[in-house]
């Protein structure tokens, strides 16, 4: 208890992750000195993560049509306006570190994977089309897709806790709807089936696992916890906590375990 009369100390702000990435670059300047200025200018200059990710991503995505100074202050604007892109942004990259084997550093995300980067760029040309900057939101979109090779639509409606594993041709249209911890892998496309307006993508469900190369396509609905196997054309919905493959896929078995996303398993054990 405080002594009477006196002000407590205010608690300081605990954030696990951004702490486990600034000690993990701390040492990484001892054992790749040449490097320490990559380091230093991505991560132990920054607070935040927010403002690291602000850093990275301006620098990653400017080009002659818009400056790094520019894209920055609108990634610091967006971050400080909404805190759930910071929340969601740790979900990602945790998400990333538990799920990738490749992934043995918290810090390898925010410096070197282009999927965790092409989703919190994403992140920021959806909060711009939520102020109703659609110009921006799609110039950012461009950039994306010129840089990491990730086309995600600003207007499509992403949850936390995703794993892109290397992310190579993902496609994600307008419409699209991704729940939280859903795994996919590249080359995988949340696609339309023709040229008609408005809903007409995909509305994927918490917990799903989507294989290389696996097409879904129209507004059809994957149920929670469904696992899509590799190479699969998917054209109409896929009931929870199921297996579907092949082209057309069709279900094969139950998924397997209650969340394939997070055991990444993409083996098909005799169900077909």
């Amino acid at each position: 208890m405080p002594e009477l009369g006196k002000t407590p100390r205010p608690l300081p702000d605990v954030d696990p992750v951004w702490t486990r990435i600034r000690q993990e670059a701390s040492a990484a300047v001892t054992d790749e000195p040449l490097m320490g200025g990559v380091f230093h200018s991505s991560i132990l200059h920054h607070k935040t993560l927010e403002q690291a990710l602000a850093f990275r991503l301006s620098q990653k995505l400017a080009s002659a049509e818009m400056s790094e100074q520019i894209l920055r202050e609108i990634m610091d604007t967006a971050h400080a306006s909404d805190p759930g892109l910071g929340k969601a942004a740790r979900a990602d990259l945790v998400a990333t570190f538990e799920r990738d084997p490749a992934c043995n550093r918290f810090m390898k995300p925010l410096l070197y994977f282009k999927g965790f980067q092409a989703v919190q760029a994403y992140r920021i040309a959806h909060w711009l089309c939520l102020q109703g900057r659609f110009d921006f939101a799609s110039l950012i979109q461009m950039r994306v897709s010129e840089v990491f090779g990730v086309d995600i639509h600003p207007g499509a409606r992403i949850g936390q806790g995703i794993m892109i594993d290397h992310a190579h041709s993902i496609v994600i249209g307008e419409t699209a709807v991704v729940g939280d911890n859903v795994s996919m892998l590249h080359s995988v496309t949340l696609g339309g089936t023709g040229k008609q307006d408005g809903d007409r993508h995909p509305k994927i469900g918490n917990g799903v696992l989507i294989g290389a190369g696996a097409k879904v396509l129209g507004n059809i609905r994957v149920g929670d916890c469904a696992r899509i196997a590799a190479g699969s054309v998917v054209l109409e919905d896929v009931p929870p906590r199921s297996t579907v493959a092949g082209v057309p896929a069709r279900v094969v078995g139950e998924a397997g375990c209650a969340q394939p996303s997070l055991t990444m398993d993409h083996l098909l054990r005799g169900e077909i």
